[in-house]
């Protein structure tokens, strides 16, 4: 097993090419965060030793086998750590709720509304959910190939790893509906419909406010605009379809909600300094050597 890392603040795992990333991270000592942070991923924290006081829609304190649980969006910091030892986890909503996979979903939903953003796994299954982390942090630093096996494996383990959140929460039913304002319904409608063709006046129509009052909610409350969050969906869905696919580029860009290979080329481009075809390149190989794509 690779050493603890040391984790600044709350810098919990988001790499940029992948849409499920754990690691085994060490918080200890650290000065706390001035201000609250938003991600645009959601976060699990699965601690194992240890303790920590965080702040997310209030303070919490954590110790060996809580579960911390932050949605995309959410304002939170550390307050403070003391030897704290836990696995991280994020990964990208749209990806994932792409494959009507709401219930499993539920524990951040109920963040969103109200609900504690702490929950506490039974003693006896803290070996098994160990073990879940510790196999998906091996499997995220496997080589790149291209083929969706990985991907396939990524999200099975994340399935599991989050069904146990549901059992741990009590939350096996769906998410209840309306409860925690238009910032929560605005980000809760992209996240589950910006892999198709989507405006910010489709979210502005969708809970009943107009375009402006939609901007101004979403930025006021994660520090992103209604358009800013679409994009991340789509660009991180992007990303998971070059790393983990073949299919050609314009493709991609259907896929991930845009009519135009152009205009998508664009957008990946301004997002990450290069276009897709190249960023795949550079990312995905085949016996070490690195593959072409065959579109622009």
């Amino acid at each position: 097993m690779p050493p603890l890392r040391p984790i600044a603040r709350d810098d919990l795992p988001a790499r940029g090419s992948t849409v499920v990333a754990a690691m085994q991270l060490r918080h200890d000592g650290e000065a706390p965060c001035r201000t609250p942070v938003t991600h645009s991923y959601a976060a699990l924290g699965f601690y194992t030793g240890g303790g920590s006081r965080v702040e997310v829609r209030g303070e919490w304190n954590l110790r060996e086998g809580d579960l911390l649980l932050i949605p995309a969006g959410e304002a939170h910091r550390t307050l403070d750590a003391r030897r704290a030892e836990f696995w991280g986890l994020s990964f990208c909503v749209p990806c994932f709720a792409a494959d009507d996979a709401s219930t499993l979903l539920a524990p951040f939903e109920r963040v969103r509304d109200g609900a504690a953003a702490v929950v506490h796994v039974p003693a006896a299954r803290h070996e098994y959910l160990t073990g879940l982390f510790r196999e998906l942090e091996r499997i995220g630093r496997a080589p790149r190939r291209p083929s969706d096996t990985l991907d396939a494996v990524q999200r099975s383990l994340l399935t599991l790893i989050l069904a146990e959140a549901v059992s741990a929460s009590g939350a096996d039913d769906p998410p209840r509906a309306a409860g925690g304002g238009v910032a929560v319904e605005a980000l809760r409608y992209i996240e589950r419909n910006c892999l198709r063709p989507l405006t910010l006046g489709d979210v502005a129509a969708a809970v009943g406010r107009s375009p402006a009052y939609v901007t101004t909610a979403l930025t006021r409350a994660t520090g992103r605009s209604a358009v800013q969050w679409i994009v991340s969906g789509r660009m991180a869905e992007a990303r998971r379809l070059l790393l983990h696919s073949d299919e050609m580029i314009d493709v991609v860009t259907e896929r991930v909600g845009y009519a135009d290979p152009t205009h998508f080329i664009r957008m990946f481009r301004r997002e990450h300094g290069a276009t897709p075809a190249a960023w795949r390149a550079a990312r995905t190989s085949t016996g070490g050597v690195q593959r072409l794509s065959r579109t622009p």
